[in-house]
C-alpha cells in the first residue's frame, strides 16, 4: 500500500507540472517552459525511481534514469540549481549512481528481481521498456533542441513524442493492472494534444504575419 502511495504522489507531481505548463502556455497563448515544470520534474522523478525500484520494474527505472540528469540541466539553465542546498544537490546527483553501483555489485539480485521478474513476462518487459525509452527520449530531444538555442524550451516534437510514448506506457499499465501508470499517462493526453494545437496556431499566426 505504501509503495502505491509513493507512486501516486510522484504521478500527482508529474501531472501538476504538466498542468502548470499548460495553464501558463494558455495565458501566454504560446508554448512556454516554466521553471516550476523542471522543479516538479526532478522531485517526481526521484520518487518515481524509488517506486520503480520497490516494484521491481526495470522499464520504470530505465525511463527515469534517461531523463533524470536532463531535468537537472534544465534547472541549471533556469538558474535554479545553484540556489538548491548543497546537501540536496549531492543526494540528487549521487542517488542514481548508487543504484547503478548496487546493480553492478549485485548482478544476480538485479537479474532475478528485475529482468526475470515472474510477474512481468519478457515480451511485456520489452514492450514497457520501449514505451519508457520513447517517452523519455522526448527529454533528450528537448535537451538537444534547447542546447542549440541556449535556452530551456519545449518544442512541438517534444509533445508529439510524448503522445506516442505515453500511449505505449498506458497500454503497458493496463496489461500490468498498474493504477499508477494508467492514471499518470491518461491525464497527460489532453495537455500534450493542446500544446501541439498551440504550436500549430502560433505557426499559422507567424505565417499570416509574413
Amino acid at each position: 500500500m505504501i509503495v502505491f502511495v509513493l507512486g501516486f504522489i510522484s504521478q500527482v507531481l508529474f501531472f501538476t507540472r504538466t498542468l502548470f505548463q499548460w495553464v501558463q502556455s494558455e495565458r501566454a497563448r504560446k508554448v512556454v517552459s516554466p521553471t516550476i515544470y523542471w522543479v516538479l520534474s526532478i522531485v517526481a522523478s526521484y520518487l518515481f525511481f524509488i517506486y520503480g525500484w520497490l516494484r521491481n520494474d526495470f522499464s520504470i527505472l530505465l525511463g527515469q534514469l534517461i531523463s533524470y540528469y536532463i531535468y537537472i540541466w534544465n534547472l541549471n539553465e533556469n538558474g535554479v540549481w545553484e540556489k538548491i542546498n548543497l546537501f540536496i544537490k549531492v543526494v540528487l546527483v549521487l542517488t542514481p549512481f548508487l543504484a547503478i553501483g548496487f546493480v553492478l555489485k549485485n548482478g544476480n539480485y538485479f537479474v532475478d528481481n528485475f529482468l526475470t521478474n515472474k510477474s512481468i513476462p519478457l515480451w511485456l518487459l520489452i514492450f514497457g521498456s520501449m514505451g519508457q525509452v520513447i517517452f523519455t527520449l522526448r527529454f533528450v530531444y528537448q535537451w538537444i533542441y534547447s542546447m542549440r538555442r541556449n535556452q530551456s524550451l519545449l518544442p512541438v516534437g517534444f509533445w508529439i513524442i510524448s503522445l506516442v510514448g505515453s500511449g505505449i506506457i498506458a497500454i503497458y499499465g493496463l496489461i500490468r493492472l498498474d493504477p499508477i501508470l494508467i492514471l499518470g499517462q491518461s491525464v497527460g493526453f489532453i495537455a500534450y494534444t493542446r500544446n501541439i494545437a498551440l504550436y500549430r496556431k502560433e505557426s499559422k499566426q507567424i505565417s499570416h504575419a509574413i
